[in-house]
């Protein structure tokens, strides 16, 4: 059962903020350790221990609120951003004058900078520079006069925290293109197979319609004339809007033998690759295979078995009715390789290159298309007068991707 493909994204600022929680915590601690450390050169230490008590528990407990853009709204930045302030201001009111003119840490000491990195992954390098403008200010008041050291300090956490805002802009500019990009790739997949599906069945018969009814004539005839007309139209549809014409390829335009082929309909569980071929096998195709099971996975094995029905058409369109075809499974230690070959005159030089621009799907999408899809591959060998031979090769080890997509969704 086909499966739509989903496109996984995954934040590129997530780490970000990881590191920004951490970085919280640990600058917290600092900040309290220098205060222990200095001790003696505060005045008022009950107001200081009341401020770290504070930014304790205001640390803590607001540590969900910086897992994400959205927890970190802009209520919690602000009052983040205040508690910094306060702690800077505060700082000449309980550390006496030496603490102060040595350059001595303020109070929340560089946990500052958590603040306004909150500002500059939240909303980029306008919103950094925002918050460093008063924690700048902040820190001038705090010295009484712009040091040299403090300059320094405010013009680092000024230029760093922008910096890394404007990084984050770009991480997101490049987060949207990229799954945009992805999107694309997985909706061209996704119409690729339906112009496999369209090709060989709507297409085949719309084309089989036209060839028997213009051998009909009559009221016959104006049928054929509209299926043929309906073929075209859809034809043009398919290779103009699903893929470029130059990936297109051979497709029925003379009619085309139509098979059904059973194929189980759960994806769990190997496939034996010699009940879906078997029912090919005709007076006029031969079918070889190695007497053992040819187990591959459900998708696979559907896939290569459509593929091979696809090469059986066009020997049936193109070599005559007369054309004899052979199907030989070769079960190898890493893949499985199957051959079909035909009797017919082959196709002359240039003929495929001719149908890529003629925007016909045949080989490009219902053969070469599938087994590209399941990691293998399919050369095609013509000689003029001497037949065809396409060789179909698929990985055992390898899944399709429409099998991965499956069991992650059941998951």
């Amino acid at each position: 059962m086909a499966k739509r493909e989903q496109v996984m994204r995954m934040s590129v600022e997530q780490p970000l903020w990881r590191a920004l929680t951490a970085y919280r915590v640990l600058t917290m601690l600092y900040a309290v350790g220098l205060f222990a450390t200095a001790y003696d050169e505060y005045d008022r230490p009950a107001i200081a221990i009341a401020y770290f008590a504070v930014l304790f528990v205001w640390t803590l407990a607001t540590l969900p609120r910086v897992q994400n853009a959205v927890a970190c709204t802009k209520r919690f930045l602000a009052v983040d951003l205040t508690i910094a302030l306060i702690g800077i201001l505060l700082t000449p009111l309980v550390a006496d004058d030496q603490h102060i003119h040595s350059g001595g840490p303020t109070l929340p000491s560089i946990w500052t900078a958590g603040s306004v990195l909150a500002f500059a992954i939240k909303g980029g390098w306008r919103w950094a520079a925002f918050a460093s403008t008063p924690v700048a200010a902040a820190n001038l008041i705090e010295r009484g006069s712009p040091a040299r050291d403090t300059v320094h300090n405010v013009i680092l956490v000024w230029v760093a925290s922008i910096a890394i805002g404007y990084v984050v802009e770009v991480a997101r500019a490049s987060e949207r293109t990229l799954a945009r990009a992805l999107e694309i790739e997985a909706a061209t997949r996704e119409r690729e197979r339906l112009a496999r599906d369209i090709h060989d069945g709507v297409l085949q018969v719309l084309a089989m319609v036209q060839r028997r009814s213009v051998i009909l004539g009559g009221e016959a005839a104006e049928l054929g004339r509209m299926a043929g007309e309906q073929e075209v139209a859809l034809r043009m549809l398919v290779s103009g809007g699903l893929v470029p014409v130059s990936r297109a390829s051979e497709d029925a335009a003379q009619g085309a033998l139509v098979r059904a082929v059973e194929t189980p309909e759960e994806d769990d569980g190997p496939v034996d690759l010699r009940t879906l071929l078997a029912p090919y096998a005709a007076a006029k195709v031969s079918f070889a295979e190695p007497g053992a099971p040819v187990p591959l996975p459900a998708p696979a094995a559907r896939e290569l078995a459509a593929a091979v029905g696809a090469a059986l058409d066009n020997v049936h369109r193109h070599a005559g009715e007369d054309a004899r075809a052979w199907i030989l499974v070769e079960d190898e230690p890493d893949e499985v390789v199957v051959t079909v070959r035909d009797d017919g005159p082959g196709i002359p030089d240039g003929r495929l290159a001719q149908a890529e621009g003629e925007g016909r799907l045949g080989v490009a999408l219902s053969i070469r298309g599938r087994l590209r899809e399941l990691g293998g591959s399919a050369e095609l060998i013509s000689v003029p007068g001497q037949g065809t031979e396409v060789e179909l090769k698929v990985p055992k080890d390898r899944k399709t991707d429409r099998e991965k997509d499956g069991k992650a969704e059941r998951r």
